[in-house]
């Protein structure tokens, strides 16, 4: 059975084909509200329909799907996301109404100044929660990414990734009580970020400005930019 992996244009599809694509679900933050970031399709099926970022895979070009991943989100976007995971496949006669297909999906996070560095003018931000009208399966893939990031949330310094190159730890705090939905022990919180080891004090850097008094910025360990720390015991709410 002929396999379709590589096509720069949507083609007609016979009937005994595979559509074989990846995509993306790339979250940020704004306002302190997770956001998924879209594109609207630019041909059929669902042309003008706004949409996860995916392409075909190139067998040519890609070394293994998470190339393919990086090349798509990079080409469709201008980003090149420091942490990408594969999220799982999603496949069947289904959910593209061009024939039976599977999509290799991964998911990413970034501080939202990264997107609006790319400054790619069709990228479109929407609040994940909530989100509706997507076309084949993508409101379930955003819903199972919301999960897996959630649910991560709990146990690694997957959150760090939505903050800058520089933040505070009250600001780290916040992203991670936004993702668990619920507040943090700040004692508890503060000996798990140590436990992680991710994080460098940046000499003589403060916040200023604000009404509290300066606080200490911090920066990821050149090691951990793109990869994780684990723990076995979740984080404690307050």
């Amino acid at each position: 059975m002929p396999v379709i992996l590589s096509t720069p244009e949507p083609l007609p599809l016979a009937m005994n084909t595979i559509i074989c694509t990846v995509d993306v679900i790339l979250l940020t933050l704004l306002h302190d509200s997770l956001q998924v970031a879209l594109l609207r399709r630019d041909h059929e099926p669902f042309a003008g329909v706004l949409a996860l970022p995916g392409g075909y895979i190139h067998p040519d070009q890609d070394g293994d799907t998470q190339a393919a991943a990086v090349r798509v989100l990079r080409d469709k976007t201008g980003i090149v996301s420091p942490y990408l995971e594969q999220l799982a496949t999603f496949s069947g006669r289904g959910r593209d109404p061009r024939g039976w297909s599977l999509s290799i999906c991964y998911y990413a996070l970034v501080p939202p100044e990264v997107i609006e560095a790319a400054g790619h003018p069709e990228v479109v931000l929407v609040p994940a929660d909530g989100i509706a009208g997507l076309p084949f399966d993508h409101q379930q893939i955003v819903a199972a990414a919301l999960e897996r990031v959630r649910n991560k949330s709990s146990y690694s310094s997957l959150p760090v990734y939505l903050c800058g190159e520089t933040f505070t730890l009250p600001r780290l705090q916040a992203v991670y009580e936004t993702l668990l939905g619920e507040p943090l022990n700040k004692v508890s919180f503060r000996r798990k970020i140590e436990e992680f080891d991710i994080l460098e004090p940046i000499e003589g850097a403060l916040e200023t400005g604000k009404a509290h008094r300066p606080a200490q910025l911090y920066r990821l360990k050149a090691r951990y930019r793109n990869r994780l720390s684990l723990t076995d015991r979740g984080l404690s709410t307050g």
